[in-house]
């Protein structure tokens, strides 16, 4: 019997030890694809969080390559593991590269959304956009869905998360992944739409929950 509390009091430890911080699901952009990890937005993100909160990290969950459904069928796992307090949603790039439904897109990222808040977390997104050579029927709707579901559930949203990189000629050979210079600057767009659901704790955090 004094086994059996002993190794629930632990797991209950366990879990209160991780709850909290913020969750990164993105693609190649947020896993620092062609520079150092060290040096990508989701590591400046960490290290400035580690002076500013106490037990607040940050979970690197981007995959290079990985699509809205690939995000949406790893989530619900990621969600248990780490047990977030915000989950930052960076996908949709890969789907449209590819020339995915944008309306699939949508509906994964919307099932990403409830199933952060199922789990007492408050999602952000980061919006993306594509090139022209597209179409610009399928550039159009593909950049509208963002701003559709930020709407329809009520979510923060910075609509183009590569916004001055390009205007900068911050971009690899590739013409695709941004460069270490950057990265301050997309640790700085996350950060707008962080920043009022940090904890109080954190300085100029609002302490927020789910939005």
């Amino acid at each position: 019997m004094i086994r059996l509390l002993l190794v629930a009091f632990l797991a209950v430890a366990s879990l209160s030890a991780r709850a909290g911080g913020v969750l990164v699901l993105g693609d190649s952009i947020s896993a620092a694809y062609g520079i150092e990890k060290s040096d990508g937005w989701v590591a400046l993100l960490e290290e400035e969080l580690e002076q500013r909160c106490r037990d607040f990290p940050v979970i690197n969950a981007s995959v290079s390559g990985e699509t809205t459904a690939g995000g949406n069928s790893r989530l619900t796992a990621l969600l248990d593991e780490h047990a977030p307090q915000i989950v930052v949603i960076e996908l949709g790039g890969n789907d449209g590269l590819r020339g995915l439904s944008p309306v699939a897109m949508a509906n994964n990222l919307a099932q990403m959304i409830e199933k952060s808040r199922a789990a007492d977390a408050s999602p952000v997104l980061l919006g993306m956009r594509i090139p022209p050579n597209y179409g610009q029927q399928y550039t159009r709707l593909f950049e509208q869905q963002f701003r559709q579901v930020s709407d329809d559930k009520q979510v923060p949203l910075f609509p183009f998360f590569l916004e001055g990189v390009v205007e900068q000629g911050w971009l690899q050979n590739d013409g695709i992944h941004p460069t270490e210079q950057a990265q301050p600057l997309l640790k700085g767009h996350a950060l707008s739409v962080l920043e009022p659901l940090l904890p109080t704790r954190c300085g100029n955090g609002k302490g927020g929950g789910n939005v």
